[in-house]
């Protein structure tokens, strides 16, 4: 296992090009099952969520190379319908395997997903869309077993705008004859990345992005080369993480429109934010101020992954906040670790009291999910002496060598072995 060992005070300078979109390479990864011809995704972020993705297809049957940072993937050879709980366990985005194993093989059998343990994130909504277009489910000895035999198209209510859910669905509808729509989907630009993928190999989707996304069913999809769009929370992490130090720093090769909900947040707290194309500038004095009330949401609204980043700049900010998280029951895990840093956090329910304080200070603390890790390694960069963040391996399923990165912008931070 290994820590990082960050030693604070230091403003950030630079610029970065952030890397590709966990949340899209994931379930595209999961579409290729769909296809019988080679596909090329450029610019693989090899974050460990994605490592566990591709050794899940290949235990599938598929062909997997690696060329000059471009993943090639023939899925032609895939003889498996079936994942098995250990890697499965691995990745919470497994279950996007579901809906793709359907549209290829009419069948799938899949164990229970893994990942972060940020409360209950039900995959009833993926079953019950499935249940609606005919498919048979049966749930039995930590395994979902389908039936698609006589899956057919038609409109699916989602009861919540759930990403993965909707993610699903379309994918188990490209090759189904006849429209499907579906209705109240989820609205993340991660739904449109995918839907763009989809259309590249051939399928009729349109909609995303939107709350009713339509598929006309084809009977064949074709290989295709794809850059998935790049990682918007990693960006907001940066941000977040500059806005908390102070300094300049440019991040370059994301759509600022995907964090507009962010932007308009820290454009409060004494930041400057420039936004143009696909660069986005924040300068910052290290002197932020409270944001208030803060609420996470589905898109557009502000991401609940970056939350934790957000209550972490809240804990310096000058004046009080109050963050409700609204999607996920058990995402304050982080906070108990930045109370050893001298924050002052009260939780109650799903709503989190910040009153900033004027220092942090370092401590040895212990990740416990992917965001909240990342929001401790914000902590430490700006807490007087060293910090230590153990258990890092949450934070690299979502972030390509996260110490180098900040390192490059002047950040005081290191990965030491245990």
């Amino acid at each position: 296992m290994s820590k990082l060992l960050i030693h604070g005070g230091n403003k950030l300078f630079g610029e970065i090009a952030i890397t590709a979109a966990k949340n899209s390479y994931l379930p595209i990864l999961a579409a290729c099952v769909l296809c019988e011809e080679q596909i090329v995704l450029h610019n693989y972020p090899n974050y460990t969520d994605t490592q566990s993705m591709c050794k899940i297809l290949s235990s599938l049957g598929a062909n997997i190379d690696f060329c000059d940072g471009d993943l090639i993937i023939d899925p032609s050879s895939l003889f498996s319908w079936g994942i098995e709980s250990d890697l499965a366990c691995q990745v919470r985005s497994s279950i996007f395997m579901l809906g793709a194993l359907l549209g290829r093989f009419k069948k799938a059998r899949v164990a229970y997903p893994g990942g972060c343990e940020i409360g209950a994130r039900p995959i009833d909504i993926h079953l019950s869309g499935f249940k609606k277009l005919g498919v048979k489910v049966e749930e039995k000895h930590g395994y979902i077993y389908c039936n698609a035999e006589k899956m057919h198209s038609g409109t699916v209510l989602l009861e919540f705008p759930s990403v993965g859910a909707t993610e699903s669905l379309m994918m188990a509808s490209v090759l189904l004859n006849g429209e499907t729509r579906l209705l109240n989907a989820a609205k993340e630009p991660e739904i449109v990345d995918l839907q763009n993928f989809l259309v590249k190999l051939g399928a009729k989707v349109r909609g995303a992005g939107s709350g009713e996304i339509i598929i006309e069913g084809v009977k064949k999809l074709h290989g295709c080369e794809f850059t998935p769009i790049a990682d918007r929370i990693i960006a907001g992490t940066y941000m977040i993480g500059t806005a908390m130090c102070g300094g300049n720093v440019l991040l370059k090769g994301v759509n600022p429109e995907h964090l507009r909900a962010l932007i308009d947040k820290l454009d409060k707290t004494a930041c400057v934010i420039e936004a143009k194309n696909d660069k986005i500038r924040v300068t910052s004095d290290g002197k932020p101020i409270a944001l208030g009330k803060v609420e996470t949401s589905v898109y557009p609204g502000l991401p609940t992954d970056l939350q934790a980043q957000i209550l972490a700049l809240s804990s310096i900010s000058e004046g009080s906040s109050m963050i409700i998280e609204n999607v996920f029951e058990s995402r304050f895990k982080h906070v108990p670790e930045l109370i050893k840093m001298g924050a002052d956090v009260h939780v109650k329910d799903r709503v989190a009291f910040v009153r900033g304080v004027p220092h942090l200070y370092g401590a040895s603390v212990c990740g416990m999910e992917l965001r909240g890790t990342a929001s401790l390694i914000l902590a430490g960069l700006v807490a007087e002496g060293y910090t230590t963040v153990s258990n890092i391996r949450h934070v690299d399923r979502g972030y390509k060598n996260i110490e180098l990165e900040l390192a490059s912008l002047g950040a005081d931070i290191k990965r030491i072995d245990d």
